[in-house]
């Protein structure tokens, strides 16, 4: 054989390998979603590699007869057609027996490295930049072998077969996508310029709303502004000139009494057509949804479709009111900062790059949000930033109180009626050093 004839057969078997590298990293790296909506779009080769996909085992076995035939064989044309050729370089500074020994080592490189780089390296990185398309386009010429190979085929899946039931492992290929392949997914959108920050902070929000509870977003307690059954319009009138609300709880004697609500629209509505803002007089209350307070804010969103409203009362297990939530209210934590604040209403204030101001009722998912912590210590047992400053102190916090974790200090600056109102956080700083939580002397 000549040399031409060898190169040109070298080439070929690189050519060879190189389809099958190819159609062994495009076929695992095709994501079933994207092949999913292909085939429903029409196109027969993307079911054809799912169907691959399930069961993989002769697909990969044709693979790696493949490449380890062409491995050896091409191993064995390269030395005996380039030896030579190395062997009568090297006598020219060598003798015989080393000039030999220098060409094989020499034939065996260069044989390595054409394989490397052109029928594995290369066609590698080529089948990851569009797993989905290579892995169609590769699909049905390895049905073709699958069927020409069938006798190996057969033999060495079965073999591979009884491995794998030795060891328990599963037999076909399980897609399951969870709630971190989503997020990773939308990050690496973001990192690709894809998806715009706040896109991807939505799609996170969106995801949260199974683990935030209803009292991490809900107007608490001491904040509700609730209407008597008997005001006179005077005090109605104040009350919402005061306490601008789209909905009032109205209460017979007390709060955890509550009639139902009356909603804004329907007192604008009476003021400007000069009819008397009266509950006696034909303001309607209408039928209040109560809700308990240990549901997800997923569970009050199908609270809120089922029942047609947009507001509700949240009662504890004592049926004491504890707070009222709005669907505004589950759809600002979702769309975060996309929906402008007010300065009164907004919990979290950056003072400077180091220091923030943070309302005691803040959810602390939006606490670690801002601050950039990724772990916070007893995470079950608080949902506010006054809860774990209470769980850090173990009692209820006093002015000047201050909590150190995860680089920052936490600092109780108000409070209220054993509420707390403010809390000043600071990056950094000796108090910060190690996780600790210290009371004013």
């Amino acid at each position: 054989m000549t040399l031409t004839q060898s190169l040109l057969l070298i080439a070929l078997l690189i050519a060879v390998s190189a389809f099958f590298s190819v159609a062994e990293i495009s076929l695992a790296a095709a994501r079933r979603l994207r092949l999913r909506q292909l085939a429903d779009d029409g196109d027969a080769r993307a079911q054809e590699v799912i169907a691959l996909q399930e069961q993989p085992g002769h697909y990969f076995t044709v693979v790696q007869i493949g490449l380890n035939a062409i491995a050896i064989l091409g191993g064995v044309v390269g030395e005996g057609a380039l030896t030579p050729y190395f062997a009568r370089l090297f006598e020219l500074a060598l003798d015989a027996e080393n000039a030999q020994r220098a060409a094989f080592t020499a034939s065996f490189i260069t044989i390595i490295a054409a394989f490397l780089v052109f029928a594995d390296l290369f066609p590698k990185r080529l089948g990851m930049s569009d797993p989905e398309r290579m892995a169609m386009r590769i699909a049905r010429p390895m049905r073709w072998l699958i069927t020409l190979l069938g006798p190996l085929t057969w033999l060495f899946t079965r073999m591979t077969d009884g491995l794998f039931r030795l060891l328990g492992l599963p037999m076909v290929r399980e897609d399951k996508i969870t709630l971190a392949d989503i997020l990773a997914m939308s990050e690496a959108g973001t990192r690709a310029g894809v998806l715009a920050a706040q896109e991807h902070q939505v799609i996170a929000n969106v995801f949260e709303l199974d683990v935030r509870m209803v009292n991490s977003v809900m107007t608490p307690r001491e904040r509700i502004a609730w209407l008597h059954r008997d005001d006179p319009e005077s005090v109605l009138r104040a009350r919402i000139v005061a306490e601008p609300y789209s909905a009032y709880p109205v209460c017979e004697g007390d709060i955890d009494h509550v009639l139902g609500y009356v909603d804004a629209k329907d007192m604008f509505q009476r003021v400007l057509g000069g009819q008397p803002l009266s509950f006696d007089q034909g303001l309607p209350i209408h039928k209040a949804l109560v809700i308990p307070d240990r549901l997800t804010l997923t569970e009050v969103l199908e609270q809120f479709r089922s029942a047609h409203e947009d507001f509700a009362i949240v009662v504890n297990e004592y049926s004491l009111v504890v707070g009222v939530i709005t669907l505004n209210d589950v759809m600002s934590t979702v769309m975060g900062d996309l929906v402008p604040a007010s300065t009164d209403e907004q919990q979290i204030v950056q003072r400077d790059e180091h220091s923030w101001l943070i309302d005691g009722v803040t959810p602390i998912q939006d606490v670690q949000r801002a601050l950039g912590i990724d772990e916070m210590p007893h995470e079950d047992e608080y949902e506010t930033l006054a809860g774990f400053l209470m769980v850090m102190l173990r009692r209820v916090p006093r002015r000047t109180d201050s909590v150190s974790w995860a680089g920052f200090t936490f600092e109780v600056m108000d409070v209220d009626s054993h509420r707390i109102d403010q809390v000043m956080v600071t990056r950094g700083g000796p108090a910060a050093a190690q996780p600790e939580a210290k009371a004013a002397a």
